[in-house]
């Protein structure tokens, strides 16, 4: 009598991908645009286009796009307070910037999603210290994102899962390295 191969639930795969401690895994992630469409979406016979879903205002959905909305915004305040107090830090903190605002403008395409403005943050005194807070704050904020996107299906929990591990990633770049002991 043969075994049944053991099968993962899409939702453990989701989450466990997202909240994998490693940069190896996220290393290859890209969110921008690509030519061939994204992989493992429905592709329009006719054209080869992927085809285009239609937002959803599901309330639950709309619930966690926002809230999510709210934690890059919060995000995109830091890397901009940042900047401005440590402009030597410009070029290191351009690609979350950027990686921000293209999350943001992606959550508000979802009918119904509001980003509720915050106030700009508090910067440590130092540039070190500022890197490693916002590390922390990247961190957490793809944990969120990445357990939001567990509890939704489809479109909504790629685009959760997607904004954590391109997080997962800035987390990684902003943190120390370690000097190595002799």
């Amino acid at each position: 009598m043969p075994n049944e191969p053991v099968r993962v639930s899409r939702r453990l795969a989701l989450t466990t991908a997202a909240l994998l401690p490693g940069a190896v895994v996220l290393a290859g992630c890209d969110d921008g645009p690509s030519s061939s469409g994204t992989p493992g979406a429905a592709n329009d016979s006719k054209s080869g286009q992927p085809a285009e879903e239609t937002p959803s205002t599901d309330p639950v959905v709309v619930a966690a796009l926002s809230t999510a909305a709210a934690q890059v915004t919060q995000l995109s305040l830091r890397y901009a307070s940042m900047t401005r107090k440590f402009p030597a830090l410009r070029t290191q903190l351009a690609a979350g910037s950027k990686y921000h605002a293209a999350h943001l403008a992606r959550l508000k395409e979802t009918a119904g999603v509001q980003a509720a403005a915050g106030e700009a943050p508090v910067v440590p005194a130092s540039s070190q210290a500022a890197l490693a807070e916002l590390a922390r704050q990247e961190k957490a904020a793809a944990t969120a994102h990445a357990a939001a996107a567990a509890k939704l299906a489809g479109s909504p929990a790629r685009l959760l899962a997607m904004i954590a591990a391109a997080e997962t990633q800035l987390a990684t770049t902003l943190t120390p390295k370690k000097k190595a002991q002799r």
